[in-house]
């Protein structure tokens, strides 16, 4: 739950969504524009700067969010420097780094930093309804937002149910010991399972009662200075792609 409690706890939470969607995607536009590893680190940096500076989402929420993206950047970025090559002592193969694989690492590297660094800002600094909200006005398909609302709240529905069977083994020391933890944690996938089961015929059980007759409505927010945020979050995101072409 660290993305929407930056999502609503952030500098920039009444700000339009069309404005932070605009930005955020003059960034991707930067970061594919970026021709140089440079450029596209400064890309990066300035995503980064945009979120934690200036919408003031805390660094550690921000690293721990970004940290699984991460992690896969750095495995994949190792099929992109190691290869495997002829050995020519013992006539076998071996994993050898190349310069041309380190140059295309380094570019495209710096470049899928800038696109996660956009979409980190996106998602850091608004809610998730607000998001939906957004793609409603862009003429979404309603069956697509439909999923997204659905998996939106079973998040929190299973991630409340983890915590509260977690706290309950842990109150009857489940986890006191390695054997007992391995038995609690199989114990919490099968119950996690079943619950899920559970409420999929619940939802599929209420779908069926209203007929799927219309969308699922919401209030949505309003934003005091829409068009202001919008054309602000246009000029940024021009000066970003500039700052990714003049890099180059």
């Amino acid at each position: 739950m660290l993305i929407e409690d930056a999502a609503y706890g952030n500098r920039w939470r009444r700000v339009s969504p069309a404005a932070k969607a605009v930005f955020a995607l003059a960034g991707l536009a930067a970061a594919f524009a970026a021709a140089t590893p440079r450029a596209g680190l400064g890309v990066s940096l300035a995503l980064v700067a945009a979120t934690v500076f200036g919408a003031r989402v805390p660094a550690g929420r921000y690293l721990r969010v970004a940290a699984p993206a991460l992690f896969f950047l750095a495995l994949s970025g190792l099929s992109l420097v190691f290869s495997l090559q002829p050995d020519g002592v013992g006539g076998g193969l071996a994993f050898r780094a190349t310069a041309a694989g380190l140059e295309s690492f380094a570019t495209v590297g710096s470049r899928s930093l800038g696109a996660l660094a956009a979409m980190l800002f996106l998602v850091l600094t608004t809610p998730l309804l607000d998001i939906m909200g957004l793609l409603r006005r862009c003429r979404t398909p309603e069956v697509l937002l439909e999923i997204m609302v659905l998996c939106y709240r079973s998040l929190f529905v299973f991630a409340a149910a983890v915590q509260d069977t977690r706290t309950a083994q842990a109150a009857r020391l489940g986890y006191g010991s390695p054997r007992l933890a391995l038995r609690s944690l199989g114990q919490l996938v099968a119950n996690l399972t079943l619950q899920v089961w559970q409420r999929a015929q619940t939802l599929h059980g209420a779908a069926l009662a209203r007929n799927n007759d219309g969308p699922l409505r919401f209030l949505p927010a309003s934003f005091a200075h829409g068009r202001r945020d919008v054309a602000a979050a246009a000029a940024a995101g021009v000066a970003l792609i500039a700052l990714a072409r003049g890099m180059a």
